[in-house]
């Protein structure tokens, strides 16, 4: 799945890590085509760092686990460290074609602690008291849709109080077609169009409609 060139890439992007991260893959018998390629690509990336364990569950057996992670759909990866705390990072859909450095950035993220935002934005998410649901619809030919699944997940990771979901469209078109989904990436915030975002908007911007959510729920 990785030509050996891949592999020496991958194994150098990796080899800073400084916690271990836990991959947990939900994935179903029946009704999930990608599954299984899912699973392959997995299984390969944690041969290459003795970082990464990978955690399989099935959806609907495993109900306990995917409970606990509030997962209804599959496939979904969700990343986690070895304490098992739940960052509200989620990938729902393959971290295939662009996305796949995404993931291999918010596995650095996870494992070395720092979300990379401003000093700033970390001051205003500390003062969320309402919590907030990222969406963001890609597709894995979409050359922008990285950095807003990218600020999203550091979001998720710098604050309890947020989900950072990546969703991607043409595994999950109903989904895409709920929040009238025309073009990617999108970012939907608390299931709301009102709060929605096209294209990869800037730290500071998705920030502001963050905060934004904060304020509607108090009216």
């Amino acid at each position: 799945m990785f030509s050996p060139r891949d592999q020496a890439a991958i194994r150098e992007r990796l080899a800073d890590l400084q916690q271990d991260v836990v991959i947990k893959f939900f994935e179903a018998s029946l009704g999930c085509p990608t599954c299984p390629e899912i699973r392959r690509l997995l299984e390969r990336l944690v041969e290459l760092s003795d970082k990464l364990t990978l955690e399989v569950h099935n959806l609907y057996i495993d109900e306990a686990e995917a409970q606990k992670y509030a997962v209804d759909k599959a496939p979904t990866i969700v990343l986690t460290d070895k304490s098992y705390t739940d960052y509200g990072v989620r990938f729902y859909g393959a971290p295939s074609g662009y996305e796949f450095a995404t993931f291999l950035e918010d596995i650095r993220m996870m494992a070395n602690g720092e979300s990379g935002l401003s000093a700033a934005t970390k001051a205003r998410l500390a003062e969320l008291k309402q919590p907030v649901d990222l969406k963001v619809f890609v597709t894995p030919t979409c050359p922008y849709c990285p950095a807003a699944v990218r600020l999203a997940h550091q979001f998720a990771f710098e604050s309890p109080l947020v989900t950072g979901s990546m969703i991607e469209a043409t595994e999950f078109p109903d989904w895409a077609t709920r929040f009238n989904v025309y073009g990617v990436p999108k970012t939907v915030i608390n299931d709301s169009e009102a709060f929605a975002l096209e294209g990869a908007v800037p730290e500071a911007v998705l920030l502001e409609q963050v905060m934004a959510t904060q304020t509607a729920a108090q009216a």
